[in-house]
């Protein structure tokens, strides 16, 4: 079976793993996360967030603040303390979306995928790989999980397609996509927690033991 860790694969396209990873078996086969991730390198982050970010997308109330959140949360986590590759729990590395689940997510995506892909290319390494800069990112993708996690009405595709940003740019190495990313999950974090008293308050007991 060929998978998006086989050395022909090491350096293809967002698409191109996402189709290896979808079609690499039985549709209800549940993806292995651990191998996936094994050979991305720095990468693995942008693809263990494509996948995080999928029930975003899945019209179930509370599914994407269940599942993507915390996960969400974790990836940026360990972008903000310096890990070079991301760690996931045995059980959950073990335990990934089903194959018929990324298909579909493939299929729903694709056309904004496909354009989005004839734009960006590896450039500006230095806002992805310096360490202030990997700091900011996971900074706002653990604010962005945590925001997904609450019950806010209505902000999962919003939530969804910023993340989607954020991962297309770690996987393709686009540094100037992701200064779009940041900007704009800069100014969802902010219209967010200006906007929602619930998320105020919320936050509220992590600025008091800040403070």
């Amino acid at each position: 079976m060929t998978t998006p860790t086989d050395p022909g694969h090491a350096e293809a396209g967002t698409r191109a793993l996402l189709d290896a990873l979808a079609q690499g078996g039985a549709p209800d086969e549940v993806v292995d996360l651990g191998q996936v991730f094994a050979g991305l390198g720095r990468r693995s982050f942008g693809m263990l967030l494509f996948i995080a970010t999928l029930p975003a997308f899945i019209p179930v109330p509370g599914l994407a603040g269940a599942a993507s959140g915390p996960l969400v949360m974790l990836i940026g986590a360990q972008l903000l303390v310096g890990r070079r590759t991301p760690w996931l729990p045995r059980f959950i590395a073990r335990r990934g979306p089903r194959r018929r689940t990324l298909q579909r997510f493939r299929d729903r995506i694709s056309p904004w995928l496909g354009r989005l892909e004839r734009r960006v290319r590896p450039r500006n390494a230095e806002l992805l790989d310096h360490r202030l800069a990997t700091s900011w990112t996971g900074l706002l993708l653990l604010l962005l999980g945590l925001l997904l996690s609450l019950p806010i009405p209505f902000t999962n595709y919003v939530f969804g397609v910023l993340l989607l940003l954020f991962a297309l740019a770690l996987l393709e190495r686009d540094g100037r996509l992701m200064a779009v990313a940041w900007t704009t999950g800069a100014v969802a974090v902010t219209a967010s927690v200006l906007l929602s008293g619930q998320v105020a308050a919320w936050l509220a007991p992590m600025f008091d033991l800040l403070v």
